[in-house]
């Protein structure tokens, strides 16, 4: 537990400085985004890791381009700005696997649906869902400050809403949620990270985030720690397919950069486009 929270003070403070310095200082604003894109780039490292320990013929080589080449679509804001450019470069990366997979895999085609698939599942998984959080932070500057907003909120709610179902669980934890996935999180931790997550939300809406309505706040806050923890379960359950209890052991008390991405990956499109549609 020490060195969990030792880990946090050192790691938190760092990226809160990414998220809101842009507000007095326009230029760092790059300094998120070089953030993101070493953390995605570790998050891939160790999910191919993980696939590795299951002999699924991955092939990272080609996933670390595809992924490089989804990063610079969302720096420049694709999504918004050039969809098609996004869909492009999807399908470009799905014709390249193919034909590299194909000719990788010419003296035992047994592993080629394999080989494909975790390849192209890796770069989905991480580089294009967690490319929205690089999106975020530079496709909203056109109105001063929503960008950090945006991702203050987010991790205030995600982080925040972690540590409500930790206490609550240790707290009050009797009946499980999913044991034959993770057998430590329970119904009780649950519900102690939804409300975590509608009390920040609410409270963030009166420190920084005026913009936001409270009922919407807490809307959007209890969808995102709800999708947080079926994130969190999935990575769990590609962790016990692998035989390995973390990613990896890059922060120490957390795990791997994977095992702290798993509940923002699959959040991360939902405020980028929560945000299009509101703002």
């Amino acid at each position: 537990m020490r060195t969990r929270l030792l880990t946090a003070a050192i790691a938190l403070p760092i990226l809160i400085a990414s998220v809101i310095l842009p507000l007095w200082f326009p230029e760092t604003v790059w300094l998120f985004v070089v953030i993101a894109v070493l953390a995605l780039a570790a998050g891939l490292f160790e999910y191919f890791t993980l696939t590795r320990k299951l002999e699924l013929k991955a092939d990272a080589g080609i996933a670390y381009l595809g992924a490089a080449a989804l990063v610079v679509a969302f720096v420049f804001d694709a999504p918004s700005k050039a969809p098609e450019l996004l869909l492009l470069t999807l399908a470009l990366a799905l014709i390249v696997v193919i034909i590299a997979e194909t000719f990788r895999f010419q003296k035992d085609f047994s592993k080629l649906l394999t080989g494909m698939g975790v390849t192209v599942f890796g770069v989905v998984y991480i580089a294009f869902l967690g490319g929205y959080l690089i999106a975020t932070r530079v496709g909203f500057e056109n109105v001063p400050g929503l960008s950090s907003k945006l991702l203050l909120f987010f991790f205030a709610v995600i982080f925040g809403s972690d540590a409500g179902a930790y206490f609550a669980g240790k707290a009050f934890g009797k009946h499980k949620l999913a044991p034959a996935i993770s057998p430590g999180k329970t119904v009780e931790g649950l519900i102690g990270g939804l409300v975590a997550a509608g009390a920040i939300a609410a409270l963030s809406t009166r420190l920084f985030f005026p913009e936001l309505p409270v009922a919407v706040a807490i809307g959007l806050a209890t969808v995102m720690a709800a999708v947080g923890v079926l994130g969190d379960l999935a990575e769990s359950a590609m962790k016990r397919g692998s035989g390995a209890k973390d990613a990896a052991n890059i922060l120490p008390g957390h795990g791997g950069l994977l095992d702290r991405l798993d509940s923002l990956l699959l959040n991360a499109p939902i405020l980028y486009y929560f945000a299009r549609l509101y703002f």
